[in-house]
């Protein structure tokens, strides 16, 4: 494997830290501490420190301009999953199948990977996803519709279902 490549770049939502290796987007962060904790926290994961490299996120980088400015297609980047496993693999692409302009909930989202009573693992999962906005966890909400946390941060989930639900045409 080359080493891993990190780059960041501007969003509505904030700088997002967009990390790749040799086999795709391994991780995706919109920044609410210290880049270099980050990166700190990504090497350690990773076993190998990024290099500031913006190449291998060209294509994101437009995706994520094109999502912002109202775009609906999916991420259809290469991911490297290996920072999940098991489980809340399963979840995570489970979530992918979300459609853009819509909410699940983690007991559908449990559904939808196989596990029914795995609402709580769903949950788990959404929390540890390594692709913020990529993989849509923003979209799966509580039981009652109640957005949930989002990493301490529910305004920008929020932000993200909104715009998401304006562009579509969906009611709020």
């Amino acid at each position: 494997m080359t080493d891993p490549t990190f780059s960041t770049h501007p969003t509505p939502v904030g700088e997002v830290l967009m990390v790749h290796t040799s086999e795709g987007l391994v991780a995706l962060e919109v920044l609410h501490r210290p880049l270099d904790v980050a990166i700190a926290e990504i090497s350690l994961a990773l076993h190998a420190e990024p290099v500031h490299d913006e190449r291998p996120a060209t294509e994101l980088t437009a995706w994520l301009d094109g999502y912002f400015d109202g775009g609906s297609d999916p991420c259809r980047l290469a991911l490297d999953w290996r920072l999940t496993d098991g489980f809340t693999r399963e979840a995570l692409q489970a979530v992918g199948d979300i459609p853009y302009g819509e909410t699940a909930s983690y007991g559908e989202v449990a559904v939808m990977a196989g596990r029914p009573r795995a609402h709580r693992a769903v949950g788990t999962a959404c929390r540890l996803s390594p692709f913020s906005i990529v993989v849509p966890v923003h979209r799966v909400v509580r039981a009652d519709g109640s957005i949930g946390d989002y990493g301490g941060h529910p305004e920008i989930k929020q932000q993200l279902i909104d715009l998401e639900r304006s562009r579509a045409g969906a009611s709020v």
